[in-house]
């Protein structure tokens, strides 16, 4: 796998000047000593720069080890555990056909060649697609005083972990609308969109539910949750909303003021460019404000396990959860710590199988179908 490091020092001083680099295939942080024993991988869809300080801080914990973040799409990650999967199985029967004729199992040309190495620690904010791949053991489990504090919807089988939350919020540019006029329900926000006045006409924007994994949680979410998901899907249609994979993509045009309201949008991302001075507000639904949450696993063939298990207590334990929440702007999902922490209107979406009832092909071709029948998209493949 080509990639570009940044080498930083074991000073966090120093470490707090690490900047990303672009690899072909995904952004990688590298940082810690280029000779450690230890060596850590992460293979997650956070941003590098929204989980920078976290690694700076679990670094700082333990100096002599290494640690290699790289930000690929949801998608990739689930996709690149198959591939491994069906690389070793295919190298297998490789092998003992191989052997069968006295040639060597480890000939060139062996089809595990072009498979991924497998991360330690995989990190996702497709809560269906990492729910998925543990109910078809592709992962380990991991059982600690940290894990187990955990609430019930934020780990099942103890094999898959909420780490952190992220509120599925509206976001607006303030040169655009004033907080007096900003939607603060779904019903409001329809309302505003069925308009004779048109105000959002091409200024509305969500996420491209056919190609993002979050926003296609997100949506089934909505429609289990919320009878008019469909009405407020067709005015969105109706007003020309502009969709994106990424949440920065959105973000990108409601800051420029293409784009005045964002719907379903993820909160963190949006905080962090409100604390570097741009023109943008937050609002949480209060009809009810959907939580999802980045989570972890450790694969079955991480090739260390135990630095995964060490990362994950780090990042579950006091320390971690503080650093999360003021480095990262995510949620803490350690309820034992944050009495106040996801009350009122939010709502989180708990791990289990009732996440994979949309990853049924024909269920995400209807659904994927209404949708784009809904808000005017054309059909394409599904990615990150």
């Amino acid at each position: 796998m080509k990639t570009s490091r940044i080498m930083a020092s074991m000073a966090l001083a120093a470490l707090c000047a690490v900047t990303p680099a672009h690899a072909l295939d995904g952004e990688t942080l590298d940082i810690g000593p280029a000779g450690a024993t230890d060596v850590l991988t992460i293979d997650a869809s956070t941003n590098t720069q929204v989980f920078l300080g976290i690694l700076q801080d679990f670094q700082a914990l333990y100096p002599g080890m290494r640690v290699v973040y790289t930000e690929l799409p949801t998608q990739t990650l689930y996709d690149d555990a198959l591939a491994r999967r069906a690389g070793r199985a295919s190298a297998t029967a490789s092998a003992t056909a191989l052997s069968s004729t006295s040639v060597s199992a480890t000939a060139p040309g062996s089809s595990s060649a072009s498979v991924r190495p497998s991360p330690d620690l995989i990190i996702s904010s497709s809560m269906d697609l990492q729910t998925k791949l543990v109910n078809d053991g592709y992962a380990q489990p991991h059982v600690s005083p940290e894990t187990t504090a955990l609430p019930d919807w934020a780990r099942w089988r103890n094999e898959v972990f909420s780490i952190g939350g992220e509120a599925m919020t509206i976001v607006y540019n303030t040169h655009a609308m004033t907080a007096h006029d900003a939607p603060r329900s779904r019903q409001q926000l329809l309302a505003m969109l069925r308009d004779p006045a048109q105000r959002l006409q091409g200024k509305i924007g969500t996420y491209d539910v056919a190609h993002s994994g979050i926003g296609y949680m997100a949506a089934t979410q909505d429609a289990r949750r919320d009878s008019m998901a469909g009405a407020l899907w067709a005015a969105m249609g109706n007003s020309a909303a502009v969709v994106d994979e990424y949440s920065d993509g959105l973000l990108d045009r409601i800051e420029r003021g293409e784009l005045t309201l964002g719907y379903n949008v993820l909160e963190s991302y949006a905080q962090r460019r409100i604390a570097a001075g741009a023109p943008l507000a937050i609002v949480r639904p209060d009809d009810y404000t959907l939580v999802v949450s980045r989570v972890a696993l450790i694969p079955r063939d991480a090739r260390r396990p135990e630095l995964a298990g060490r990362f994950l207590d780090y990042v579950l334990s006091a320390r971690g959860q503080e650093t999360m929440q003021r480095e990262s702007r995510m949620l803490t999902v350690r309820t034992d710590l944050d009495a106040q922490a996801l009350t009122g209107a939010m709502r989180p979406v708990a791990l289990g199988t009732g996440l994979l009832v949309y990853l049924d092909d024909l269920k995400r071709q209807g659904f994927l179908q209404a949708w784009r029948g809904a808000i005017g998209q054309q059909s394409g493949s599904a990615g990150h």
